[in-house]
C-alpha cells in the first residue's frame, strides 16, 4: 500500500469517525435531553444552596453563602431561568407528555 493510499484511507476514517462523532454529541436527539438533564440536576442543587433568593427560609444558606462568589456567574442565570420557568411541575408535565 503506497503512502498516497494510506494516507487516503486515513482521511477517510478520521471524516467517518467525525461526523459519527457530531452525530452523537450535538445532532441526536438524546443531546437535548440529557442537557435537560443535568439543566434540572443543577437548578436542584442551587435550590437546595440559595433558597433565600425565593423566599424560603434555611439554616444552611449561612454555610452555602462562602459558595457563591464561585457560582456568581451560574446563579444570575439560574434566577433568571427560574422567575421566567411557570412552575418546575409545568415543566416537568411538558418534558414527559410532549
Amino acid at each position: 500500500m503506497a503512502l498516497v493510499e494510506r494516507i487516503a484511507s486515513f482521511r477517510k476514517l478520521a471524516a467517518e469517525w467525525l461526523r459519527g462523532l457530531y452525530h452523537g454529541m450535538i445532532s441526536h436527539p438524546a443531546y437535548e435531553k440529557i442537557e435537560k438533564q443535568a439543566e434540572d440536576h443543577e437548578d436542584a442543587f442551587m435550590l437546595a444552596c440559595f433558597p433565600d433568593a425565593f423566599g424560603i427560609p434555611s439554616p444552611v444558606s449561612y454555610y452555602t453563602a462562602e459558595l457563591l462568589p464561585f457560582l456568581e456567574d451560574e446563579f444570575e442565570a439560574w434566577e433568571r431561568r427560574m422567575w421566567d420557568r411557570g412552575s418546575l411541575l409545568e415543566r416537568k408535565g411538558h418534558q414527559y407528555h410532549f
